[in-house]
C-alpha cells in the first residue's frame, strides 16, 4: 500500500497519495465491520478463496508495478491540476481499495489483531505477521479492550496516508529526479510481491 501511495503521491500530487491512502483506510474499516459480524472468517474457512484472491491481488500488483514502471521511465516531472488532478485523486482511492479488498493477508490481519484489540487482554502486535511473526513475537504486546484503540488506530492510519505523501511531495521538489526514482522502487515492490502472491495463489490451488 505505501508503494502505490508513493507512487500515486509523485506522480499525481499530494491529492492522489492522500485519497490513495484513504481507498486503503475505507477497506480496512469494511474489513473491520466484516470481521465484527463474521463475514471475514468466511475466507479463511476455504483455502480456494483465499487463493482466487491472493491470484487476483498478485495479478493487480504486477499490473499496477507496470503502470509504475512507465511513469519511472517516463520522467514523472510535473503533477496534472484542476479536473485533471480530481480524476486521478479517484483512480488512486478506486485502485488502493480494490488491491485492499483482495488482499488475504489484510483480512487474516483483522481476524486476529483487529477484532483483538477489542477483546480486554493483552495481544502480542507482530506475532501475527506473515512468514516472520515467530521472530518477532514480544516484541510489541499492548493492552486490549478499548473502543479507543480502534480509534487511535484509525486516527494513526490518517496521520500517515496525510503525512508520508507530504514528505513525499517535499522531497519531490527539492530532488529533480526523486519522482522516476520512487516510481521506479514503487514498480520493484510492487512487481515482488505481485509474483509472491501469484506463486502462493498457484501453489495452493494446486
Amino acid at each position: 500500500m505505501n508503494a502505490v501511495i508513493a507512487e500515486e503521491s509523485v506522480s499525481n500530487g499530494w491529492l492522489a497519495g492522500a485519497r490513495t491512502g484513504l481507498g486503503a483506510m475505507t477497506a480496512d474499516a469494511v474489513f473491520f465491520v466484516g470481521s465484527l459480524f463474521g463475514v471475514v472468517a468466511f475466507v479463511e474457512r476455504f483455502p480456494t478463496v483465499r487463493a482466487a484472491m491472493v491470484g487476483v491481488g498478485g495479478a493487480l500488483m504486477c499490473y499496477f508495478a507496470y503502470g509504475a514502471a512507465r511513469d519511472a521511465t517516463g520522467g514523472v516531472e510535473t503533477v496534472p491540476s484542476g479536473d485533471g488532478a480530481a480524476r486521478q485523486a479517484a483512480t488512486g482511492f478506486r485502485k488502493a481499495f480494490v488491491l485492499a479488498l483482495t488482499n488475504p493477508y489484510q483480512i487474516l490481519f483483522w481476524l486476529t489483531i483487529g477484532v483483538g484489540l477489542l477483546e480486554p487482554g493483552e495481544l502480542d502486535v507482530l506475532a501475527y505477521t506473515p512468514y516472520v511473526g515467530a521472530d518477532l513475537a514480544g516484541l510489541l504486546v499492548v493492552r486490549t479492550g478499548s473502543p479507543a484503540l480502534i480509534v487511535g488506530f484509525f486516527l494513526g492510519i490518517a496521520l500517515w496516508i496525510t503525512g508520508f505523501p507530504a514528505a513525499l511531495r517535499a522531497a519531490q521538489r527539492r530532488v529533480a529526479a526523486f519522482a522516476p526514482v520512487v516510481a521506479g522502487a514503487s514498480a520493484l515492490v510492487l512487481a515482488g510481491f505481485g509474483v509472491v502472491f501469484l506463486v502462493d495463489a498457484v501453489r495452493t490451488l494446486l
